[in-house]
């Protein structure tokens, strides 16, 4: 699993032949991401055309660590943290690029083009859709779009360099 810095390991069998129209059980995403509590922050994914699309949910509860602000009635979920969430079900995406290349990790790189149109606020559930533009030699460009109850949230363009696992 990747760990720590942002890596995603990149190489779940189980994952990549999961059928396309299934969402994952809320444990399975720990097979994906080596992320966890409290900088996980996909609920579930949905991968929807392996190595080109895949889905991923956050439900913005007050019991994320962020929140501590909803007792004070704010209860926003940083836009910031919606862009790592959207990197995050990127994982999702990345696992039909390299089924054939055990031990590969993901590495967040680049966000650009960034919008923050709404921000999601406790009791939301925030959608994320993300789409592969473009793979070459171990980079992957993707463009990512969350939104709420089908209003955008945030939308960004993203780079994640996919590399073997070092010995």
């Amino acid at each position: 699993m990747g760990r720590g810095n942002g890596a995603v390991e990149l190489s779940d069998p189980a994952a990549a032949n999961r059928q396309k129209s299934e969402w994952t059980n809320p444990l399975e995403v720990l097979d994906v991401l080596g992320h966890r509590y409290p900088f996980l922050l996909v609920d579930r994914l949905r991968v929807i055309e392996p190595g080109r699309r895949a889905l991923g949910l956050k439900r913005v509860t007050a019991g994320d660590w962020w929140s501590e602000a909803a007792e004070l009635g704010l209860g926003e979920m940083p836009t910031t943290l919606v862009v790592e969430a959207l990197a995050q079900t990127s994982a999702a995406v990345l696992i039909g690029l390299v089924n054939e290349s055990p031990g590969a990790v993901g590495y967040f790189a680049s966000a650009d083009r960034v919008r923050f149109r709404s921000i999601p606020r406790v009791g939301d559930t925030l959608t994320l859709a993300v789409e592969l533009v473009w793979y070459r030699r171990g980079v992957a460009r993707l463009r990512g779009i969350a939104s709420v109850d089908g209003r955008l949230a945030v939308s960004a363009n993203f780079t994640t360099i996919i590399r073997g696992r070092s010995a």
